[in-house]
């Protein structure tokens, strides 16, 4: 007889990166993630280049921020943005592959910082600073 062992649940952040149609269509892949780390890939596409022929800002912001929301929802409640920056550092093209690394910062009661380092290979191309809040469970008013 044999008893198959059912696949366990996925973690919080696999939940909620298998539900994120926006990364996923731009085809953003996590590829690691541990407690207050994340780490994601992506190729520039045509469709990201803009007309200076380098890869428009909002897609970079976009892509840090994924790896920004896959670290703070390692720890299970759901985490959201409260706000975010990010400087440019290097130009990047179409078909550079890049990775962005998240870590945690520090966690303070509902709130959190993360940093995010875009690189094209060993090249930091950005930098993000992301910080984080923690929704409450609005049926009893403790964090979810």
């Amino acid at each position: 007889m044999t008893t198959q062992v059912p696949d366990p649940a996925p973690s919080p952040v696999e939940a909620m990166f298998a539900a994120d149609e926006a990364s996923r269509g731009l085809g953003i892949e996590l590829t690691q993630y541990g407690e207050g780390t994340a780490v994601v890939r992506m190729t520039v596409t045509p469709a990201m280049v803009n007309g200076h022929k380098i890869a428009h800002g909002g897609y970079l912001f976009l892509f840090a921020d994924t790896a920004f929301a896959c670290a703070c929802n390692t720890h299970g409640p759901v985490t959201v943005a409260a706000a975010a920056d990010i400087d440019f550092i290097a130009p990047v093209h179409e078909g550079d592959v890049l990775v962005a690394t998240a870590t945690e910062r520090t966690r303070f009661g509902r709130s959190g910082i993360y940093d995010v380092t875009i690189r094209r290979g060993e090249e930091v191309v950005a930098e993000f600073r992301g910080r984080s809040r923690t929704l409450r469970d609005t049926r009893s008013g403790r964090p979810q």
